[in-house]
């Protein structure tokens, strides 16, 4: 019973300290000093653009915001899909068609090109006609 006892009471402690602890904020904004301390930083080149602290300030805060606004680099060129084998094994196989018409099915359904009234088993089973007679 001790253990019993002394096992749920470490657990409500754990509990309660993840419970109450501050989530970390990936995405905070930057303060208005901050941003301030920035314009001023590069007063002469901002002038020279003829960009205002207020309009710097407003577009610093957003930028701040948006995590991929802070990213300076470019993303690096797209790496060729590799060839996708077929699996040895005949339930693998039908596994790799099964997710790879999953993907077509959830892409085409966004972009709106699905037949209407078409489900999820009818577009399966059409998809892994095409995709065996591929060869996949």
């Amino acid at each position: 019973m001790e253990k019993r006892s002394a096992f749920l009471g470490c657990f409500v402690l754990i509990f309660a300290a993840v419970a109450f602890s501050a989530p970390p904020s990936f995405a905070q904004k930057k303060t208005v000093k901050a941003c301030q301390e920035e314009w001023r930083a590069n007063k002469a080149a901002n002038e020279a653009a003829k960009i205002t602290e207020k309009d710097f300030v407003a577009k610093c805060r957003a930028e701040a915001a948006t995590p991929t606004a802070t990213t300076t680099t470019a993303a690096p060129a797209a790496a060729p899909k590799p060839v996708a084998r077929k699996p040895a094994d005949p339930k693998q196989a039908e596994y790799a068609r099964e997710r790879a018409c999953g993907k077509e099915w959830k892409a085409e359904k966004a972009a709106g090109k699905v037949q209407a009234g078409m489900t999820w088993p009818q577009y399966w089973s059409e998809c892994d006609k095409r995709k065996k007679a591929a060869g996949m």
